[in-house]
């Protein structure tokens, strides 16, 4: 079951890493290994957790990568579900799947 409007990680990342230390955006991106200007985009929403990132917060933060790129899976799946009734698809029916003979198969 989806969360209902899950925040967007770099929430997260923002207050763990920056609003409950010293430091300053350039400071965490450089205790990261990442430039300031891709650890600015995480913390403002405009980009997302990539499984590097992830790795790079849970070695910093001491926390597992894993809850990173679920979090950033959450979020970007609620995202796409907005979206769902303007996709016109329809289920596929009986007719499209190819029927397999149980004899020839075994």
């Amino acid at each position: 079951m989806l969360m209902h409007n899950p925040p967007h990680p770099g929430e997260l990342v923002k207050k763990m890493l920056i609003d409950n230390t010293d430091l300053t955006i350039t400071s965490a991106a450089q205790f990261l290994g990442v430039g300031r200007v891709t650890l600015s985009k995480v913390l403002n929403g405009r980009s997302g957790i990539s499984p590097e990132m992830a790795v790079r917060l849970s070695a910093a933060l001491k926390t597992s990568s894993q809850m990173w790129l679920n979090m950033q899976v959450m979020y970007d799946l609620y995202q796409a579900e907005k979206n769902r009734k303007n996709l016109n698809i329809k289920p596929l029916s009986k007719k499209h799947f190819i029927q397999v003979d149980d004899k020839k198969a075994a």
